[in-house]
């Protein structure tokens, strides 16, 4: 779910004109050793910012999102304050960002901590962006030049009629968890699953 907000940030700094989806992102020794869901980047590899985003939020590919963090940054900790920082802004109170890309955190590390109403609050800002639903209801994509197919992890989308997002999340402390959207018409619902 940290990736919806990864996206969120990423699209305000397309909007503000500071980022373009056509950007060229050089993966780094950090990015390559990204562990858990990933589309495996080697570091001195250049991918554009959309296809990192795609694998990001279709695959939800770890390395994908540290990498855009540390380009869109300078640092994933630059990053990880923005994040914080639009959390604030939103108003999720009950949220507290400590990496890019969901997975626990390191020994003696923090995990990222939210709330049912504060990704609510996410999923609603993410809806304003048109390009963050793109990503998120595409049901399956190739990367790497069309050699590595990507997949989308909610399950939903596709099958579920009207669902299009948006993100889903798992690790052993947290369970499965998801944020789910979906519409017909004016009517557009926002459901969210913590520690399923």
């Amino acid at each position: 779910l940290t990736k919806l907000m990864l996206a969120v940030v990423v699209v305000d700094k397309i909007e503000r004109g500071e980022l373009r989806l056509t950007d060229r992102v050089t993966a780094t020794k950090n990015a390559e050793k990204m562990g858990g869901t990933q589309v495996f980047l080697k570091a001195g590899e250049t991918f554009s910012v959309e296809e990192l985003m795609q694998a990001a939020l279709i695959e939800s590919a770890n390395d994908a999102a540290y990498a855009i963090a540390e380009h869109a940054a300078g640092s994933s900790d630059a990053f990880v304050e923005r994040m914080n920082r639009k959390a604030r802004t939103l108003g999720m109170a009950d949220t507290a960002f400590y990496g890019v890309h969901g997975l626990p955190a390191a020994a003696g590390g923090q995990d990222n901590v939210t709330t049912c109403n504060d990704m609510i609050r996410l999923a609603r800002e993410a809806l304003r962006h048109p390009k963050v639903l793109e990503w998120t209801s595409t049901e399956q994509a190739t990367f790497r030049s069309g050699t590595l197919v990507i997949t989308n992890k909610n399950k939903l989308v596709g099958r579920l009629p009207a669902v299009d997002g948006l993100k889903t999340g798992y690790t052993r402390k947290a369970g499965f968890n998801i944020v789910a959207t979906g519409g017909t018409g004016d009517r557009r619902l926002i459901v969210v699953v913590l520690g399923s």
